[in-house]
């Protein structure tokens, strides 16, 4: 399998304005999709936040499987990881992330009371990988459609800040920020839940891990989608069978397509590909 090349440039762009950014924000923000809590998360992130206080999201959880995620929750609040479950298209979002940036940065904010300071606002920027639903986030705490800005070259030279409400104050940032790569299995993740573009890896390779997959973790759903499917079957076989039974005769490309999209838009139920016990602890 090819390795994929995620462009050096983006990388050292991403870091440069995460960095020059840090000094404006008393939290970062940093967005995973629930269904790779780890998976879509960058590694080399903390280093560049640094001591920054960082309210970890992981969105989509109506996508997701809620027993691993609960197990997620766990495990990154048992590393003092601020977390938080939400869907961004819910109306309590902002709510929710309202609370949660207040009871991170409580301790400061005390100390700044004591001080006479009072902070009203707080200010954040959020970080996370395509597809992961900063749009979506961003349009719901600023309570509005917000223009997709960053597709040109020098589109945001000066910082611009969304005002969620008096609480909450976030600097947009078009930086993309990248996933762990070396990792084939990580990207046959992202592939699946459409993370990074389909032609970056070959639809074939995509298919036969996401029924592996399935077929170990969610058997039953298979069955319920696939009626008289031999879960006894190695994948490839798998895979001719259904071709020949949806009536694709021999386009197989077609089943690719159909079972991926299907994965991605919930039709096969709710999933969660990273495991706490294949994380290591290597966060």
């Amino acid at each position: 399998m090819a390795t994929i090349q995620w462009f050096p440039g983006h990388m050292s762009k991403a870091r440069r304005q995460v960095q020059e950014n840090l000094k404006f924000v008393d939290f970062v923000t940093v967005l995973v999709d629930a269904r790779l809590p780890l998976s879509s998360q960058n590694p080399m992130l903390n280093k560049i936040v640094g001591d920054k206080p960082k309210l970890l999201i992981l969105n989509k959880v109506d996508l997701a499987d809620p027993l691993l995620i609960k197990e997620w929750q766990t495990y990154f609040e048992n590393q003092d990881l601020k977390t938080l479950l939400i869907n961004a298209k819910d109306q309590s979002t902002v709510k929710k992330v309202t609370e949660a940036a207040k009871s991170l940065m409580a301790d400061k904010l005390e100390r700044l009371k004591k001080k006479g300071i009072n902070k009203e606002t707080l200010r954040t920027m959020i970080i996370g990988i395509p597809n992961a639903g900063k749009s979506t986030l961003m349009n719901r705490l600023a309570g509005k459609k917000i223009a997709v800005v960053g597709n040109k070259p020098g589109v945001t030279k000066g910082q611009q800040w969304l005002k969620s409400n008096k609480d909450l104050e976030i600097l947009d940032t078009p930086g993309i920020l990248w996933p762990k790569f070396e990792d084939q299995l990580v990207g046959l993740k992202l592939a699946l839940t459409g993370a990074i573009k389909d032609n970056l890896l070959p639809m074939d390779e995509v298919t036969i891990f996401g029924l592996n997959y399935f077929k170990e973790n969610y058997p039953e759903r298979l069955k319920d989608r696939f009626k008289g499917l031999d879960l006894e079957q190695e994948v490839p076989e798998m895979i001719m069978d259904l071709t020949q039974k949806l009536g694709f005769r021999d386009d197989y490309d077609r089943f690719y397509n159909l079972f991926v999209k299907e994965v991605r838009d919930g039709k096969l139920g709710r999933y969660t590909l990273d495991k706490v016990s294949d994380s290591n602890g290597n966060h």
